[in-house]
C-alpha cells in the first residue's frame, strides 16, 4: 500500500482537523493537505516516471509535508537531505540517488540551484514558495498512484564507513511497519494530538510524520524552523497533547531552559540518536515527569530496533531500574535482535558482541551499492556495527561502536570524511579524527594532525579548509598537533590511544 493512503484516509475521516500548523496558526487542514498533495502529484507526473527520485533540500517548514506526500501520491521516491550539508555533499547525494528534481527552501536555493547545471540527470531545482512552485498546485488533483510494498519510498542518506553517504532504501512496506511499530511500542496517538517538529524533518522527526498522519494528528512546525528551547516551551504551553522526537543534547537544553515552565501539555518526549547519560535522563524525568520514551534505531532500520517505554521510565520501584534506563530497551514488536561474535554466532547473555536486527522495518538495501548491501545484510540480518549486550530480560545495552562514528548533537559524523579533507592540505602529513565526550553535544570532533617536516600549521587554516569542503557541524572543534600518530604493528592508527590521551587531558 502506498503510504500516501494514510493521508487520504485521514482527509476522508477528519477533513477539517488541523494537519499542518506553523507556530500557533493552522496552515492546512487534512482535506487541504490531501488536495495539495494530489495537485502536486498531477504536475510531477507530467515529467517524471513512476519511481523517479525527488530530492528535498529543505529546512523544516509547512511545505515539507505537501512535497513529501505529493511525491508519494505521484508514485515517486522522496530523497530528504540534511539542510546543514555543504553544496558538495548535496551534489553527491543528488547524483548518487539519480534525482531528477529537487525542491529547495529559500535559504538553500542559492547554493543548490546551480547544481542543476553540474549534476548529471538533475533537471530542475525549484525554490519553495516562488512562482514556479505555486504553479505546480494549479493542476487538477491526480488519483493516488499505486505502489507495491517493495517500491522505494524514501532514500535515507546516512554516512558510510568510507565517509561517503549511503542511501538506505526504505520501501513503502518499511515505512508502514515503522508507523505501526511506533503505535504499538512507543506511543498511542489520536486526532487531538500533535507532534512538534523542532528536530530535522529530513531524519528522525520526519519518520514520525507518518504515525501522526495515520491518526490525523497535527504536524506543528516552529516559526523558526529549528530547535529553540524558548520557542519549544512556548509551543508546549499552547498545543495540548504535544509530542517530540529529540536527540539527547536537545533534551538537555530543554531541561536547562524549562525552569518552572508549565509543561502539562507535553504528552511524549521520544529521545534517541545518541547516548543519553543516566544523570541527564534523571534530570529530564524530574523536570517533565514520566513522559519520556527512548528509541534505538538507524537509517537502515528507521527508529525501530529497540525501545524503552514510558512505563519502564515510570517504574521507580523496579530493582534494576537504573540499569534499564541506561539501556536502549527491548526489541520492538516487529523486530528480532541478536548479539553475535565475529562469526555471527550468538554470544551468551551479558557478553558483548555486534548487534544484529531482522524485521520488516529493515531497509531493502543501499541505493546503487550492491557490495555494501551484501555486507550489511549478510545472512538476512542487518549488521548494525554497534557493540552491545543483552541481559536475561532482553534489555539491550550499547557498549561502543565498532565503527568510529561520532554522534554530535544527534548528527552522525564519520572521522574518515573529515580526515580526507584535512589530508588535502599540502602541509598535513597525517590526520586522525576522534570523538571526545561533550556535556552539551554528546561528542565533539577532535583532530590529531602531523605536519610535514618544516611546516607550521595553524588551526584557522585547517578550519577554513574544512568549511570549504564539508558541513560546518563536521569540522573539528579542536586540533592537537603531534609529532606522530600511535600505531600498531600493522600500521593502523590506534584511536583508542588518542581517546585515552584526550580523556587524560580533560
Amino acid at each position: 500500500m502506498n503510504v500516501a493512503h494514510l493521508l487520504a484516509k485521514a482527509a476522508t475521516q477528519h477533513p477539517d482537523r488541523p494537519a499542518v500548523v506553523r507556530g500557533r496558526r493552522t496552515y492546512l487542514a487534512y482535506a487541504e493537505l490531501a488536495g495539495r498533495a494530489a495537485s502536486l502529484a498531477a504536475s510531477l507526473r507530467r515529467t517524471l516516471a513512476p519511481g523517479a527520485r525527488v530530492a528535498l533540500a529543505m529546512g523544516n517548514c509547512p511545505e515539507y509535508l505537501e512535497i513529501l506526500f505529493g511525491a508519494w501520491w505521484a508514485g515517486l521516491c522522496a530523497v530528504p537531505m540534511n539542510a546543514r550539508l555543504h553544496p558538495r555533499e548535496f551534489a553527491f547525494i543528488l547524483e548518487q540517488s539519480g534525482s531528477r528534481l529537487a525542491f529547495a527552501t529559500p535559504d538553500l536555493a542559492a547554493s543548490v540551484a546551480p547544481l542543476a547545471d553540474t549534476v548529471p540527470g538533475l533537471e530542475r531545482v525549484i525554490p519553495v514558495g516562488g512562482a514556479e512552485y505555486r504553479a505546480l498546485f494549479a493542476a487538477m488533483p491526480a488519483p493516488l498512484a499505486p505502489a507495491a510494498p517493495a517500491d522505494p519510498a524514501w532514500l535515507f542518506y546516512t554516512s558510510g564507513t568510507t565517509g561517503r553517504p549511503k542511501g538506505a532504501t526504505l520501501t513503502h512496506r518499511n515505512l508502514m511497519f515503522a508507523t505501526l511499530s511506533h503505535l504499538a511500542d512507543v506511543d498511542t496517538i489520536g486526532p487531538a494530538d500533535c507532534i512538534i517538529h523542532a528536530a530535522p524533518m529530513s531524519h528522525g522527526s520526519g519518520i514520525y510524520i507518518l504515525p501522526h498522519v495515520a491518526k490525523a494528528a497535527a504536524q506543528v512546525i516552529p516559526e523558526s524552523g529549528h530547535f529553540d528551547p524558548a520557542e519549544v516551551l512556548d509551543l508546549i504551553r499552547y498545543h495540548p497533547r504535544a509530542s517530540f522526537f529529540f536527540a539527547p543534547t536537545m533534551v538537555q537544553r530543554l531541561v536547562a531552559a524549562a525552569g518552572g515552565t508549565d509543561t502539562t501539555n507535553l504528552k511524549t518526549l521520544v529521545y534517541g540518536g545518541g547516548p543519553m547519560y543516566l544523570a541527564d535522563l534523571e534530570q529530564a524525568l524530574a523536570a517533565f515527569g514520566p513522559k519520556l520514551a527512548q528509541i534505538y534505531g538507524q537509517g537502515e532500520s528507521p527508529m525501530t530496533i529497540t525501545s524503552v517505554s514510558k512505563a519502564v521510565h515510570a517504574d521507580a520501584a523496579h530493582p534494576r531500574r537504573r540499569e534499564r534506563l541506561a539501556s536502549v530497551g527491548v526489541a520492538r514488536t516487529d523486530t528480532l535482535v541478536r548479539v553475535v561474535d565475529a562469526s555471527d554466532r550468538d554470544v551468551a547473555v551479558g557478553e558483548i558482541g555486534e548487534v544484529l536486527v531482522k524485521g520488516e522495518v529493515v531497509m531493502a538495501g543501499y541505493w546503487g551499492d550492491a557490495e555494501a548491501t551484501a555486507a550489511t545484510l549478510r545472512g538476512g540480518w542487518l549488521h548494525t556495527g554497534d557493540l552491545g549486550a543483552l541481559d536475561a530480560d532482553g534489555f539491550l545495552t550499547l557498549k561502543d561502536r565498532s565503527k568510529d562514528l561520532i554522534i554530535s548533537g544527534g548528527s552522525n559524523i564519520y572521522p574518515r570524511e573529515v580526515e580526507e579533507v584535512l589530508l588535502t592540505h599540502a602541509d598535513v602529513a597525517e590526520a586522525a579524527v576522534v570523538g571526545r565526550p561533550d556535556p552539551e553535544w554528546g561528542e565533539e570532533v577532535v583532530a590529531f594532525v602531523v605536519a610535514r617536516p618544516g611546516a607550521v600549521l595553524e588551526p584557522a587554516a585547517l578550519d577554513a579548509l574544512c568549511l570549504a569542503r564539508i558541513a560546518r557541524y563536521k569540522r573539528p572543534k579542536a586540533y592537537r598537533f603531534v609529532a606522530a600518530l600511535p600505531k600498531n604493528n600493522y600500521g593502523k592508527v590506534l584511536k583508542t590511544v588518542l581517546r585515552d590521551l584526550l580523556a587524560g587531558q580533560s
